[in-house]
């Protein structure tokens, strides 16, 4: 995904939607494991770039484990996550700090559906998500770029603490870490690699406060022409400290999961406009308090602002 802080905002639907249903609350914390794959660290064309992303996910969980979801308490959960993101990004033209900073916010809708594994209960619903803000500062030497980043949650979305379904989080949250790309046009290979930690907040609806995430997002690909790239990402999400607070009545539950799978990228001129559409799945595995399941997403990319051509001698 060429809009690399746009994915990073992209996130705070994902969060709202994740499968994960067991370790945070709700299984929801604010980061979305796979929100950063190939070239997450290379600056995008400068001014404002477009990026619409439509996620999908689905997952089971055990139904002998209890799963806190705001005031109720779930004999497991099985989910289903549909939404829609519209995230903008500008990069400013005046290189700062030796670098490009750019900075995003993301909108979006969609629709999460949950279930009582130990019932006939279920609820669905559909309404906007919350906003997130993020800033990422780029710097590029070679085939080498690097990246630092900071995004927020803004509780805004759809959030009812009484029901099973919410496409909000319910409380405020921040997410920052530093990246790294190669990158070699010459030969079209790429690797990325992006570690980063979240702080969620107190729930006041609940009084539940999600723990520390540690998550790392990585990438390898190989363009096959000057358009066309193909490769692999995954993720490792573990969580270093325990979810808290009065309303934390099934304890800390530390949780991790490990995903992977493949992805595939094209880039192209819309209207003489830099533009890249990308897809990737992840199957995930080695989970510990924590349902797994598979996630898909499919991202389409513009650069509204001046054409900059990278071509690729392969």
């Amino acid at each position: 995904m060429r809009a690399a802080v746009a994915c990073l905002a992209t996130a705070v639907f994902m969060s709202a939607s994740a499968p994960e249903a067991r370790a945070d609350e709700g299984g929801s914390g604010f980061w979305l494991p796979g929100s950063f794959a190939a070239q997450a660290a290379v600056p995008v064309a400068r001014g404002f770039t477009i990026e619409t992303s439509y996620y999908h996910a689905t997952a089971n969980t055990d139904p002998t484990l209890n799963v806190t979801r705001g005031n109720n308490v779930a004999s497991g959960l099985n989910t289903s996550s549909n939404f829609l993101s519209v995230t903008p990004t500008y990069a400013l033209a005046t290189p700062g700090l030796g670098g490009q900073l750019e900075l995003s916010l993301t909108f979006l809708m969609g629709n999460y559906t949950a279930a009582d594994a130990g019932t006939t209960f279920s609820d669905s619903m559909t309404a906007v998500g919350d906003l997130s803000p993020s800033a990422a500062q780029k710097w590029t030497v070679g085939a080498h770029n690097f990246m630092a980043y900071a995004a927020a949650n803004v509780p805004v979305g759809g959030y009812d603490p009484s029901r099973l379904a919410t496409t909000g989080l319910g409380y405020w949250a921040v997410d920052g870490g530093a990246g790294y790309t190669y990158f070699d046009q010459a030969t079209g290979r790429e690797f990325s690699a992006v570690l980063g930690l979240t702080y969620n907040f107190m729930n006041p609806n609940t009084a539940y406060q999600t723990g520390v995430d540690l998550h790392l997002d990585l990438s390898a690909s190989q363009y096959l022409n000057d358009k066309f790239y193909a490769g692999v990402a995954g993720y490792f999400y573990n969580q270093i400290t325990g979810d808290s607070g009065s309303g934390a009545v099934l304890g800390a539950f530390l949780g991790r999961v490990a995903g992977v799978g493949p992805q595939i990228g094209y880039d192209f001129s819309l209207g003489g406009r830099e533009s890249t559409l990308s897809a990737r799945a992840y199957y995930e595995f080695a989970a510990q308090n924590r349902p797994y399941g598979w996630n898909a997403w499919l991202t389409l990319s513009i650069a509204l602002g001046a054409p900059e051509k990278k071509p690729r001698a392969l």
